[in-house]
Formats: C-alpha cells, structure tokens, sequence
C-alpha cells in the first residue's frame, strides 16, 4: 500500500481513536441533569479581584460545550481588569437569549459551563495585560459578526475569540484544535492572520484549509475537524480532544 493511500487510513484512524477519547473525557459531565440545573458557579481558577485589586489581569478560558456539542467542540471566552478594579469583565458569544450574540457579564468570570470546568488558556498580568486591554476593548467593538451565530462552520464564539486574537497578538492565544469555528473567515478574505496572530492562515469559510502559526503550528482543517503539530513546545493537536503533549496556558505573570 503506497503512502496516499495510506494517508486516508491513517487520518480516518486519528479521527475514530479521537472521538472515543472525547466521549470519555465527556461521560462526567452533565451526567443525568438537564442544561437548568448543570454547574455554573465558580471554579476557582481566576485570580480574586479584590487580593488582586492593584494588578491588571486578562486570562481566556475554554470549556466542552453542553450535550452532544461537548464531544465535538469547546466554548471560549475571555476575562479581564484594571488595575485597581475589583470585578472582572467577561465577554463571549452565546447563540440564545437574544439577537445581540456578544454578551458582557451574563456569567462568572471562571464559572463551570454548564457542568464543564473551563480550563485556563492564557494569562497576563502587570503592565503587558494593561497595555492590551484598550486594544481587546476596540476589538470587541468591531467584531464582524455581532448578530450572527452558526455552530457549525462559524461565526460563533470560537470564532469570536480568534478575531481578538488576531487583532491582538500580544494575548498570543491558542485555541485549542477542536475550537470550531475559530478558523471561519469571510469568503472576501480566506487569507490573513491565524488566531494566535502570528503566521499565517488559508481558510475557505471554515470548512478548509491550512494554517502556519506562532501558537498553532502547523494544521490541517477538512470540514472543521483540525489536526496538526505545534512546535513550541512540541504537541500533537487532534480534532475533539483539543491538543495532547503539553499544558497549552500561555502565562505572562508581568
């Protein structure tokens, strides 16, 4: 068997052994409740605000979606203040309750999503996250998409926090590979940016392509399901589970 046919084979292989680990790491979440009654309090990750009250902090965050979802993608969202600000703000994209789909403090900075703990992606303290909260600010503000909402390939909130990561390199952010959505791009402009903000990224809608970056390293995408290999430091990135190698939190204590 010559090596394109053994490429199929292969791939179709890393897609099955990827998923059966989703539905592992899946089988205690949300076991037996419904989305009303799922945990949503804190996890205990971020930084108390009022011990922390004289630091500027950003962190992004990323848990399994609800339901079925959770085998397939993740849900992201970011966090930030001031220094000398006590309460932090919180911005992501949710599809349901209202026709704006940015939404600004509708849950605990590092609340479980619905019976998920959300994992800690990136963080910054001191004066570097000072310096990029303006600039997540105004990126916020031109989201392109703010009305919109499509699970599947994008815009959503994958895709939401990719566009601040590339307006922002300095967050240097690294969504994980089953972050849907995070490589939706316009058809106007299927090349720019990948979301870390660094290297560069083919992408028709979403569905396809290939992206080259400072975080991601190099990866493939064939109908949203991403695999690829990062380089620093070295990590397999796999479609449903996310990245394998290494903890992927970038943390700048500043």
């Amino acid at each position: 068997m010559n090596l394109l046919k053994l490429l199929p084979v292969a791939f179709v292989c890393i897609l099955l052994l990827s998923f059966g680990a989703s539905l592992a790491q899946s089988a205690g979440h949300n076991s037996g409740e419904g989305w009303w009654s799922a945990r949503r309090d804190s996890a205990g990750i971020a930084p108390d605000p009022h011990q922390n009250a004289s630091t500027a902090i950003v962190q992004v965050y990323a848990a399994q979606t609800y339901g079925w979802k959770g085998w397939f993608a993740v849900h992201p969202w970011i966090i930030y203040k001031r220094a000398g600000e006590t309460r932090y703000h919180r911005y992501e994209v949710i599809s349901w309750g209202s026709d704006d789909k940015v939404r600004h403090n509708q849950n605990i900075a590092d609340a479980y999503w619905y019976g998920a703990k959300p994992r800690l992606l990136v963080e910054h303290r001191g004066a570097a996250a000072a310096a990029m909260i303006p600039q997540i600010e105004a990126t916020i503000n031109d989201y392109p998409w703010p009305r919109t909402y499509h699970a599947w390939p994008g815009p959503n909130s994958n895709t939401f926090l990719a566009h601040i990561g590339r307006e922002v390199p300095e967050l240097k952010l690294n969504l994980p590979a089953n972050a849907i959505g995070k490589d939706f791009r316009s058809l106007l402009s299927p090349v720019g940016l990948p979301p870390s903000g660094k290297g560069v990224q083919l992408s028709l809608l979403g569905l396809a392509g290939v992206t080259l970056g400072g975080q991601e390293g190099l990866e493939v995408n064939v109908l949203g399901l991403n695999l690829g290999m990062a380089f620093d430091p070295p990590a397999l990135r796999l479609p449903f589970v996310g990245q394998l190698g290494n903890d992927d939190t970038q943390p700048d204590k500043g």
